[in-house]
């Protein structure tokens, strides 16, 4: 393990360990609160943003020099990750969210060369932390920790931004063109954790299901979400209680025949370290996109929900960025015995009994969304996040919010590898924007892009 995933698994060690994820909002629906959707991801790690933590400079034609290397992230509930950028001209803002995704839910999703990065990944530090090792295949007399982070990250820029930055330390420069002369084609690599389909619905007295899981993990820990209805177990298929399933196993939520309409929520949570080669994309505001380099054992967890009635309509609804389609592919199912309609962008949908539709949500590149669909019985699902699917083009990118201070900023080198000032901004390439530019960009995109979606499902008559 690196020295910088020493200490952050350092500094995680006294954490508590808790199920689930950090939620907001809710799914009413005559039961316990359900957890809103937030990032569109079947689940995986969270972890928070820190800063630029091994680096050196490297020499990008039109922007000069610029501190290239590895961040550091902080895994909720415990863990620590290395990360390097995908993302050149986009800022890295300290602190922020962010979440595991497969390469189709980034800017990888159309990258030819996106298996070539995966191959640095795991030829380059700190996959290959002995340096005389590393130093003799790029024929070189030694490199450093800070050296070879910095080639490892011009590399990697060639595949990700097509940007041609070239290390100031001539090892490093040697290292860099060796991993780009040598890189080949490898498969992405798979989840840490999820769950398929993230959302259920049935009739009461049904066992509602199945949700598989699958983890690289030996074993992942299930459990109810507090506040579920009494006589509501977990099982499975034969209908014994479950606590922990591994990889490819099955649960169900069983529902006893006597319980009111309702709804119920799983978490399922694993430790385990990560796949190299990983995307990492900001939940709530436009931030650098990330590829995992190194990680400690870490918690990953996901979610699902089940909904349930003795009749009606009885939807399961769940939501998934598609980057390909250009927008969030929504999945509404209705297991009951009546339509299920709502509205989405001003057209009708109706999902009849037994059926289910996927529908798209055309969104804009960088777009905040933030929608909410309702139904029956309180049934209330709400989805928010950041439509972020490409790399960003040169020129200043949109700060998180308008500000009247000039953005921080560092020479490049200093050490720690982020900005001065408030420290809200790592730098590895991209510039910071002026105030009023900053400013603008900001106003566009809540203009344009942050469009929000309310998705209501139509009464019938009677109701």
């Amino acid at each position: 393990m690196s020295s910088v995933l020493r200490r952050g698994a350092a500094r995680l060690a006294a954490a508590t360990v808790v199920s689930g994820l950090v939620a907001a909002g809710a799914i009413a629906v005559a039961g316990p609160a359900m957890a809103e959707e937030g990032p569109q991801s079947t689940g995986g790690a969270t972890a928070t943003l820190g800063g630029l933590a091994v680096f050196d400079t490297v020499t990008v034609p039109g922007k000069g020099e610029v501190s290239a290397g590895l961040f550091e992230m902080d895994v909720t509930p415990g863990g620590a990750l290395q990360t390097y950028c995908i993302d050149f001209h986009t800022n890295a803002l300290k602190g922020k969210e962010y979440k595991e995704v497969g390469w189709d839910q980034s800017s990888l999703h159309d990258n030819e060369n996106a298996g070539k990065i995966r191959w640095i990944l795991q030829n380059s530090y700190p996959q290959k932390n002995d340096l005389a090792e590393l130093a003799k295949k790029a024929g070189v007399p030694s490199l450093t920790e800070k050296t070879a982070a910095a080639a490892t990250q011009a590399a990697i820029w060639q595949f990700s931004d097509n940007i041609d930055a070239v290390p100031n330390d001539a090892s490093a420069k040697a290292l860099t063109e060796y991993l780009e002369k040598n890189a080949q084609d490898l498969e992405e690599p798979k989840a840490s954790l999820s769950l398929s389909p993230s959302s259920v619905a049935g009739k009461t007295g049904e066992r509602l299901g199945p949700i598989t899981v699958s983890t690289n993990a030996a074993s992942a820990a299930v459990s109810l979400v507090p506040g579920a209805p009494a006589g509501v177990k977990l099982v499975d298929k034969d209908g014994k209680v479950v606590t922990s399933v591994a990889n490819g196993g099955q649960v169900f939520f069983d529902v006893p025949a006597g319980a009111a309409d309702g709804a119920a929520e799983l978490t399922v949570q694993a430790d385990t370290n990560i796949p190299i080669g990983r995307a990492f994309v900001s939940t709530k505001v436009k931030s650098q996109t990330l590829i995992l380099a190194g990680t400690s054992t870490s918690t990953v967890s996901a979610k699902a929900t089940a909904t349930w009635a003795k009749k009606g309509a009885i939807p399961a609804v769940s939501a998934v960025k598609n980057c390909a389609k250009g927008g969030l592919e929504v999945t509404a199912s209705n297991e009951g015995d009546e339509d299920f309609t709502f509205e989405l962008k001003g057209k009708k949908v109706t999902i009849p009994g037994g059926k289910s539709e996927t529908v798209t949500i055309p969104l804009a590149e960088d777009q905040a969304y933030d929608f909410t669909i309702t139904g029956p019985n309180g049934f209330e699902k709400n989805f928010k996040g950041v439509f972020d699917c490409k790399t960003a083009t040169p020129g200043p990118a949109p700060s998180e919010t308008p500000s009247t201070e000039p953005s921080p900023s560092t020479p490049a080198g200093t050490t720690g590898g982020s900005t001065g000032g408030s420290g809200d901004l790592a730098e590895t390439g991209s510039s910071n924007a002026t105030p009023m530019i900053a400013g603008i960009a900001a106003l566009l995109v809540v203009l344009g892009g942050g469009a929000v979606f309310f998705l209501r499902k139509k009464k019938t008559v009677g109701q």
